[in-house]
Formats: C-alpha cells, sequence, structure tokens
C-alpha cells in the first residue's frame, strides 16, 4: 500500500503560489466586499489553504472612495476606539472616517475580518487600497478579477 498517496499536503513559504489581484469597489457594498478580499488575503480560495500559513494574494482595492453603505449606516454606525487615557473614549462614522481617506475605511473593515495575531498583521500588509483609479503596482502585472463572481 502506497502511504504517500493520501498524505496532507501543508503548504509553507517556500511552497505557496501567491498572486496580485486588482478589484474594483466602486458601488459595491463594503461588508460583502470586505469579507470576500478576507478571504482572498487569506487564502481561503485555494485548495492548498493552510490556517498558520500566509498563503493568500497581494490584493489591489481601486475606487475605494465609490464604496456602497445600504440604509442610514453612513451616519448611524459608530465606530469606537480608546485614546489609553481617562476619558479617551473616541467615536467616529463611516462618513468622518471616509473624509479623512477612502483607504481608512476599507483597511479598518478588512483588519477587523482577519485574525488578531502576527498573522493578520502581515496579511494585512499585502492589501494595497487606493482612493482613485489608479495604482503603482503595474510592475507586478495583477490580474482583475470581478469580486462578485466569488463566494
Amino acid at each position: 500500500m502506497d502511504t504517500l498517496s493520501y498524505k496532507t499536503i501543508s503548504a509553507n513559504k517556500a511552497t505557496v503560489n501567491k498572486e496580485w489581484v486588482v478589484i474594483d469597489a466602486s458601488g459595491q457594498t463594503l461588508g460583502r466586499m470586505a469579507s470576500k478580499v478576507a478571504k482572498l488575503l487569506r487564502g481561503k480560495y485555494k485548495p492548498s489553504y493552510t490556517p498558520h500559513v500566509d498563503c493568500g494574494d497581494n490584493v489591489i482595492i481601486i475606487n475605494a472612495d465609490k464604496v456602497v453603505l445600504t440604509g442610514n449606516k453612513w451616519n448611524d454606525r459608530v465606530y469606537l476606539r480608546y485614546t489609553g487615557y481617562p476619558g479617551g473614549q473616541r467615536e467616529a462614522t463611516p462618513a468622518s472616517v471616509l473624509e479623512k481617506g477612502a483607504d481608512r475605511l476599507v483597511l479598518k473593515v478588512v483588519k477587523g475580518m482577519l485574525p488578531k495575531n502576527r498573522l493578520g498583521a502581515a496579511l494585512l500588509k499585502n492589501l494595497h487600497v487606493y482612493a482613485g483609479n489608479e495604482h503603482n503596482h503595474e510592475a507586478q502585472q495583477p490580474k482583475t478579477i470581478d469580486i462578485n463572481s466569488l463566494k
């Protein structure tokens, strides 16, 4: 009996195949897009997915300033943070975060969907968000994918 034919293959840093993909965020719902981006960053769409390894793709998001929130979430949703000082609780709405920078809103939402450890911090470095239609990663020859075709 060949015992090597049914061994589980575990990916590592040397055997992982990372690609560059571009996602157009214009007209996309923020949370639905972010959950698919988090899965892409994590590598869950690949058959060689390994939970403790960075086996996901490098993701470039363009037109981040054109994301959509349904209902009145632009002003009703509240993001809380704490400065560390007494009375230092700060709150922000998605509209106010978008004013400071369109990339901040998408980064914040995707970061919340990644693991809260060193692997999650490393995965977040593979995400590049741009407010406009231009990005500076042409040398990597990224593929444009339709986020709606992913499950």
